[in-house]
């Protein structure tokens, strides 16, 4: 809304106003908006989500520090997605397609948690969605964002290859758009889900990672930036620097309440969303390999849920004391020192975040 404000500047009394031009500037303030729009919103939705006694389930297998958080407010993800949608719509150029899809998709996923969340407050147990329904929901979800980048926007479907400049191999697109893509997004959709289990877990890293694709959407939209690094070009992406620095923006704002001791929990509503809004960012700019790196935590603790999995289906043996891995890290120590272990874990999880984030914008000149 506040892009169409440049139109303004052939008036010599408001060329200030050229500043809406600069998608750098912009991309700051959608941060600063969504940020605002979190910290002043974020203690009447807690008031409304206790007076409506909605609060997290906690599964009794979990570890038993956690049992004293049932009953915290949950679903706070709904103002996560309120933010990121109302600071990219103010801010984004809206005659962009990608912008829409991107925001579609965060309200896709968005959508597919609140009704995991509804049903696990209305049960009153921590049973929401059945693993088969959720998939299947978000497989959908997915596909009808892969639709509409295929048919509504100029889309390839050339891989980046991180380290190897010059192979950029190309998928056929049934293949491309029916099964790689996807499970890009629906994949990091699930595992940030898995990585919210402690307090500001899941938020934190989110806020690392979405600053990282700030800088990624931003130099894959910028044609000079694109061709020395040898990226995938594309201008249209630049508009999802926005959207990306919403997100970051989001993410801060929701920390503020979600810092250990949380006083809300963002639940599935939220890190679906947030998932989906990631993979799908990651597919538009061609990063879909270099997501593995970005986000490597969440990835990580997908892992180690697949890991443990396997392994006890297969020899009948745990490799950690449970998953996602945050908990085995948890159950490292006594249950009377666990509870206070419980930030040490969160920021420890962090730096490794910001390495990885750093690592993976330094491939940009390892190509």
């Amino acid at each position: 809304m506040f892009y169409y404000l440049r139109l303004l500047q052939r008036h010599e009394s408001l060329s200030f106003l050229r500043v809406f031009d600069y998608i750098t500037w912009r991309a700051a303030w959608a941060a600063i908006t969504a940020m605002l729009i979190c910290l002043l919103l974020g203690p009447r939705m807690i008031r409304m989500l206790k007076q409506f006694q909605i609060g997290q389930q906690i599964r009794e297998e979990g570890p038993r520090t956690h049992q004293s958080k049932r009953g915290t407010p949950t679903m706070g993800g709904i103002l996560i997605i309120l933010s990121i949608v109302t600071s990219t719509l103010l801010w984004a150029d809206l005659s962009v397609g990608y912008v829409w899809i991107a925001v579609a998709s965060t309200l896709a996923f968005g959508a597919i948690g609140f009704a995991d969340d509804f049903f696990k407050v209305k049960h009153r147990q921590n049973l929401g969605l059945t693993a088969k329904q959720k998939l299947l929901l978000q497989f959908t979800a997915a596909l009808l964002v892969m639709m509409a980048l295929k048919y509504l926007t100029t889309y390839n479907t050339t891989l980046s290859v991180p380290f190897l400049k010059n192979f950029r191999p190309e998928l056929w697109w049934p293949v491309y758009l029916l099964v790689f893509a996807p499970i890009v997004i629906v994949g990091f959709s699930n595992a940030v889900n898995l990585t919210d289990g402690l307090d500001g877990l899941a938020i934190s890293i989110t806020m690392v990672t979405a600053a990282a694709l700030t800088a990624f959407t931003y130099v894959t939209g910028h044609k000079t930036f694109a061709e020395y690094l040898g990226l995938t070009f594309n201008s249209e992406v630049h508009e999802l620097t926005i959207f990306c620095a919403g997100l970051m923006g989001a993410s801060l704002g929701f920390l503020w309440f979600n810092a250990p001791p949380a006083e809300v929990f963002m639940g599935d509503v939220g890190s679906l969303a947030i998932g989906g809004a990631i993979g799908t960012v990651a597919v538009m700019i061609k990063q879909e390999f270099l997501l593995v790196m970005i986000g490597g935590i969440f990835v990580i603790e997908a892992v180690s849920v697949i890991l443990q999995v396997a392994s006890f289906k297969l020899f009948k043996r745990r490799i950690f004391k449970m998953t996602p891995i945050h908990h085995h890290f948890e159950l490292m120590y006594p249950p009377e020192q666990s509870r206070r272990m419980e930030p040490k874990i969160v920021f420890r999880f962090l730096i490794i975040a910001i390495l990885f984030a750093l690592l993976s914008l330094s491939t940009l000149k390892l190509r």
